[in-house]
């Protein structure tokens, strides 16, 4: 029987989902979704564990031997080559610093230790999903951004991740450039709305579907998502065109109230030159676990290995 499934995981901050993926179809297995919450402050043993049992739940609906290996979207710092995580300085998975995450999980899974588990950073894999079978899957060169707790991005070139050179921004994302009084990525995630507000207000709204829920009937709240999609173009814009990107694609919480400050975005872009294409991400975490699970394919994965070190 050959082995054209794998799991497609994604690591967020407090909890994982994954799913099987047929390798072949690209589609996701019926009944293998599944996700844990995940205490991202416990010891190492414990998160994974909870990583363990969460992927075996995606595993136990398969035939085990036509399992691949696991893929995973992990945020960084990471060596994505060894499987080990260098997080450190944020509130979450700092016990894991220094730990092989790679041979823990084929350990946990009970396979040996040259059971293929394969790592890349998060954002990518959901852009690589998206470059695969979503809204990018049409053309040759795109940027997925997903905005949300934090400000992430990727750019694609014929379905591989671009991290070096000359038309993209050191290591191949955004989040981090100058932009405002700090970095990117205080300006589009969710505490920049939330800040804002009680800025102006004193009052602390729990997260931007709460300020979605408000936007029709509180002025400073439209206020804001106009000034969101304003500045978002006039951020992308220059990347976009130095990209030469077709399209960009847009996931994440945020993406949720796309209908607040879509066109606003869209107008910024065009007002700043940027004819690129929009499209809001219909897979949404399904790209993640596509984009993960492709990891497994192994001409994708010998494509990889000159970007993997640089993300």
């Amino acid at each position: 029987m050959s082995h054209n499934i794998a799991i497609g995981v994604d690591i967020g901050g407090s909890h994982i989902s994954c799913a099987a993926v047929d390798l072949v179809t690209l589609n996701i297995i019926d009944n293998t979704r599944t996700e844990r919450a995940v205490d991202n402050k416990a010891g190492a043993d414990e998160i994974i564990g909870v990583w363990v049992e969460a992927i075996n739940g995606a595993i136990k609906n398969i035939q085990a031997e036509e399992l691949r290996g696991v893929g995973f979207g992990m945020p960084g710092p990471f060596d994505y080559v060894k499987g080990i995580s260098y997080i450190k300085g944020v509130a979450k998975y700092e016990n894991l610093y220094g730990f092989d995450v790679k041979k823990a999980i084929a350990e946990g899974l009970g396979f040996s230790g040259d059971f293929p588990v394969r790592f890349m950073n998060d954002v990518s894999t959901f852009a690589v999903g998206e470059s695969l079978v979503g809204k990018a899957s049409a053309y040759g060169r795109s940027m997925s951004v997903t905005l949300g707790t934090g400000f992430g991005s990727a750019f694609i070139a014929d379905k591989i991740p671009i991290v070096d050179g000359p038309e993209v921004p050191k290591l191949g994302c955004v989040y981090h450039l100058p932009y405002g009084d700090n970095i990117a990525d205080d300006y589009f995630s969710t505490r920049w709305f939330i800040g804002r507000y009680k800025k102006e207000t004193g009052i602390e709204l729990s997260g931007v579907k709460e300020f979605a829920s408000l936007a029709d009937t509180d002025p400073l709240v439209m206020d804001l998502f106009r000034e969101f999609g304003t500045n978002l173009g006039k951020f992308l814009s220059p990347w976009l065109r130095k990209f030469r990107a077709e399209i960009v694609v847009v996931g994440g919480n945020i993406s949720n109230a796309y209908s607040h400050f879509g066109n606003i975005f869209e107008k910024s872009l065009a007002d700043e030159g940027c004819d690129c294409k929009v499209s809001l991400s219909e897979l949404k975490e399904d790209a993640a676990f596509i984009g993960a699970a492709y990891l497994l394919d192994n001409k994708f994965w010998i494509d990889i290995q000159h970007a993997l070190p640089l993300m």
